[in-house]
């Protein structure tokens, strides 16, 4: 057993990614952008404590501090182990600190007017930007599987001799780890009530539902839940929870329509987006709603498409700089030309369960209601029509 934990801690020491969300999934599977505060350019900065004052400018005992406080900052332990308890420790602190209501806000400044109509705050609180019960559950929950050390350990070893044969993604099914938080019931409903839904509430699909966890968060309010999920050990997971799994490529045929789907952080891994898109505005009962979260600043990475290069085959023309300079450009020039009339949208936080590099990470998501308008000059031509739609944007987008 010690031989094995020193293994581990040699392993450990040289990971610098998070296990569970660099996954690298194909369409359907879990998402692939690292969630590291410094992995890309997508990735929501973790802020870092602002510098000492000059020592001139202090007292005897506060430069005495300061040194102290100077020396502390810049010590690493020699130990594996050590540094990488020390790190974790260093990270964690730094998540502690972060302003939590920034998860919550958007600039208003650089909303256009007509979409600023349409924002829905999902904060709780008095100013509405505070995580809710929903998300500080899985906070404590993620915190406490990741100060693990035994169930950490295990975690490496396991996805070290599985990694051969297994994606990361059957991997974390399989531990029963890498769970994401997207949002709860509570949040949910209130996009709803904004989005003037009255439909039935009779059927819900959820594609690329993983552990199904967000799912089963909603699932009480409808009659009839389906799922799709890539990963055979998700399957199992979404199958024993009760949920009815679809063929990742059949599922509009064997099922539907559906009064509500659930198209959550999979635009960006999709190798053909436009596509499916175009299937769930097809799929959708009459007056249902289609809710798509996507993490913004758009990073599109598809692990295995037509291209071989992890570029999308179709290109989704998308522009502005920042999460709130594409927001329009999203609703305009993705949904708009498809028939997808956006009724509501708000910002939450992509949580995904920690490991031993931090206790949770985080990724900026926007969740847009929308539904499927009738517009016979694009949106209901035959989906082999759009191909040279398609190619003409993909060369815009090369």
């Amino acid at each position: 057993m010690a031989v094995l934990f020193v293994i581990f801690v040699g392993m450990a020491a040289t990971s610098s990614s998070c296990t569970a969300c660099t996954s690298c999934a194909p369409p359907g599977g879990s998402p692939t952008t690292s969630f590291s505060s410094t992995a890309s350019s997508s990735t929501h900065p973790i802020p870092v404590a602002p510098p000492a004052a000059p020592a001139n400018s202090l007292t005897r005992n506060q430069t005495v501090d300061a040194a102290t406080r100077s020396v502390t900052k810049t010590y690493r332990p020699h130990g594996s182990l050590a540094r990488l308890i020390f790190d974790k420790q260093r990270a964690d602190e730094r998540l502690q600190a972060y302003d939590k209501t920034q998860w919550y806000k958007v600039d208003q400044s650089l909303i256009r007017e007509d979409l600023g109509k349409l924002w829905v705050p999902l904060g709780v609180g008095v100013n509405e930007d505070q995580p809710d019960e929903a998300a500080n559950n899985f906070l404590e929950n993620s915190t406490e599987r990741s100060d693990s050390l035994p169930l950490q350990a295990w975690h490496s070893l396991a996805r070290s001799a599985l990694s051969w044969f297994l994606s990361r993604t059957s991997i974390n099914g399989l531990l029963g780890r890498g769970s994401m938080h997207v949002f709860s019931s509570d949040q949910f409903e209130k996009l709803m009530r904004a989005s003037k839904y009255s439909g039935e509430w009779n059927s819900l699909v959820d594609l690329g539902a993983g552990d199904g966890a967000t799912t089963s968060r909603i699932a009480p309010l409808f009659k009839k839940v389906y799922a799709t999920e890539i990963s055979p050990p998700m399957r199992w997971t979404l199958n024993r929870l009760g949920f009815t799994v679809l063929d990742v490529e059949k599922w509009h045929e064997e099922a539907g329509p559906f009064d509500v789907i659930l198209c959550l952080n999979l635009l960006d891994r999709c190798d053909k987006p436009n596509t499916l898109l175009r299937r769930l505005k097809s799929t959708l009962s009459p007056g249902g709603r289609l809710v798509v979260a996507l993490v913004l600043p758009f990073s599109p990475y598809v692990e295995v498409g037509e291209r071989n290069d992890h570029k999308p085959s179709e290109y989704l023309p998308i522009k502005g700089n920042g999460l709130e300079g594409q927001i329009a450009s999203l609703i305009d020039r993705v949904f708009g030309p498809l028939g997808l009339k956006c009724l509501a949208w708000s910002k939450l936080p992509y949580l995904c369960e920690g490991d031993l590099g931090q206790a949770f990470y985080f990724l900026d998501d926007v969740v847009f209601v929308l539904e499927a308008e009738k517009d016979a000059s694009y949106c209901d031509r035959p989906l082999s029509e759009d191909a040279n739609v398609d190619a003409m944007l993909q060369n815009q987008g090369s």
